[in-house]
This record gives C-alpha cells, structure tokens and sequence, in this order.
C-alpha cells in the first residue's frame, strides 16, 4: 500500500516512509478497533462470546470503517496530485515571465 511515490528515494528515505505507513496502518486498526467495539459491543456484558447481533455489527462497522478509509485516501491522492500538477504550472509560469 505505498501511499508515496519511491522514484529517487534514498534507501534511509524508503525505510522512513514504510516506517511512517505502518504507523498509520496501526493507528487506523486501533481506532477502527475502538470505534466498532464502542458501538456494536456493550461495555456489560453477559456471555464470553460475541452474539450473533454483535458479530453482524462487527462485520458491518469493519467494513464501512475500511470502505471509507479507501476512499479517502483515493479522494486525498488525487487531490495530492492535482496540488502538485498546479504548483509544476504555476512554477513553469514564472520561469516562462521571467526570461
């Protein structure tokens, strides 16, 4: 899951990125962990397994949480890339104003 382009990276730059996206993968289970057992498990309970009632809303909140996490980071990357592509323009604009 490279969120970062690699092309001309050191190889202590690439071992700072992977550390940084295992970071982020860890912070956003741990969270998502929280978040479904928050909502779908009570903070009570009666039996040592999950109910079947629990079990669904597990599923179903893992499964949002992810979906959404993939489309934001979609939604993010494009957006990193139109950034960038105005920033090439406005770069290619002042070296063409100033010759």
């Amino acid at each position: 899951m490279a969120a970062f382009g690699t092309a001309g990276m050191s190889q202590a730059q690439m071992q700072l990125v992977a550390e940084l996206e295992i970071e982020m993968m860890a912070d956003m289970y741990n969270r998502m962990t929280a978040a479904c057992q928050k909502k779908c498990v009570p903070p009570k309970y009666k039996e040592g397994e999950l109910t079947k009632g629990e079990s669904v809303c597990l599923d179903r909140c893992v499964a949002k949480y992810l979906d959404i996490h993939e489309r934001l980071g979609k939604k993010l990357t494009e957006k990193s890339m139109q950034d960038e592509q105005v920033m090439k323009q406005l770069q290619q604009q002042q070296e063409g104003g100033s010759s």
